[in-house]
């Protein structure tokens, strides 16, 4: 009898590999040299909207999708052969507790931007979602994983506009949030890394990699690898509280929130047009935030849906004024 393709071979055991740990804890430094910068912005010692566009961004997308990348490997690791109730249903306690406490503490903390659907959040959902597919072919779990990623692109629609949908990643509205990693696409992520794991242990890869120690050098990264949540919910208060006391020695440059906005529009603007059009389309919008008395609400994050539609119809408003402009030489 021939052994179907997607079955796990006899040699499957639980052990753990130093180079995943190695890798997890190189991800968790790159996320605090992310979230460091953030503070930085923060407070005002940065440019407004550095760490949102250009490479700061996809710096903070290859972050997550590492993580949940991650994720998947260690989630074929642990259960291929067969779920380990009490050690998933323990980890998946301590994740989505660890979640729901973050959720609470923003809400208190910075309630108009709070964390309702974070990594966490996507890594708790996506661990249980995820065991339903440790036992298909790695290629159907691979195609899956780039349905995923994909859906958003055409799966998107109003009726995924309801808050309580948010979550799915689906809604033609935008949710504010200081970290939001909706189910799609970023689940595709621990898909991917289910089918890369199945595809390194039938390739014996795995067997390789178990007898590989981490060098030396490596040992502080494997610490922090094996204790990836603790240092989640303990980097960034510890990053906020340095740059606070430092802020109170050495107090930032304010600008004033004209210039703040210019500056943050502009960086905005120009991953998408040339910096002639961004200059005029950002006074433009600059003028009428400023003349329908939204300019401080934008700053303080406190709008309403009423306040982001009227927001976003301002803003096609100066994309027509500032087009218009061009072709017809009135900007000059």
């Amino acid at each position: 009898m021939t052994t179907p393709d997607h079955a796990m071979p006899a040699h499957v055991q639980h052990r753990r590999i130093e180079t995943i740990d190695l890798a997890r804890g190189v991800a968790l430094v790159a996320m605090a040299i992310y979230h460091f910068t953030w503070d930085l912005e923060f407070f005002g010692y940065l440019q407004a909207g550095t760490t949102t566009v250009g490479g700061w961004k996809l710096f903070a997308r290859a972050i997550a999708s590492s993580f949940l990348f991650l994720v998947g490997v260690s989630l074929f690791l642990a259960h291929a052969r067969g779920v380990r109730w009490r050690g998933f249903g323990l980890r998946m306690a301590m994740v989505a507790g660890a979640a729901f406490a973050i959720s609470i503490a923003t809400w208190f903390a910075i309630p108009e931007t709070f964390i309702f659907f974070g990594i966490l959040h996507q890594i708790a959902l996506a661990s249980l979602l995820g065991l339903a597919f440790l036992r298909l072919p790695w290629p159907l779990v691979m195609v899956l994983a780039a349905g995923v990623i994909a859906a958003p692109a055409w799966l998107t629609s109003p009726v995924f506009d309801p808050a309580w949908l948010w979550w799915t990643g689906l809604s033609e509205t935008r949710p504010r949030s200081n970290d939001f990693v909706p189910l799609f696409p970023w689940f595709g992520a621990v898909l991917a890394g289910i089918a890369a794991a199945m595809l390194a242990e039938r390739s014996g890869l795995f067997d390789r990699l178990s007898r590989v120690s981490a060098p030396r050098w490596g040992t502080p990264l494997l610490f922090l690898g094996r204790h990836s949540l603790a240092f989640y919910l303990i980097h960034q208060p510890v990053l906020i509280a340095c740059v606070f006391v430092f802020a109170q020695i050495v107090p930032p440059q304010v600008e004033s929130r004209q210039v703040q906005f210019r500056q943050a529009c502009e960086r905005t603007c120009s991953t998408e047009r040339d910096e002639e059009f961004c200059n005029v389309y950002c006074v433009c919008m600059l003028d009428a935030l400023e003349d329908g008395n939204m300019l401080d609400g934008l700053f303080s994050g406190r709008q309403n849906e009423t306040d982001r539609q009227s927001i976003a119809a301002l803003a096609e408003i100066c994309t027509d004024e500032t087009e218009r402009g061009f072709e017809t030489g009135g900007t000059e």
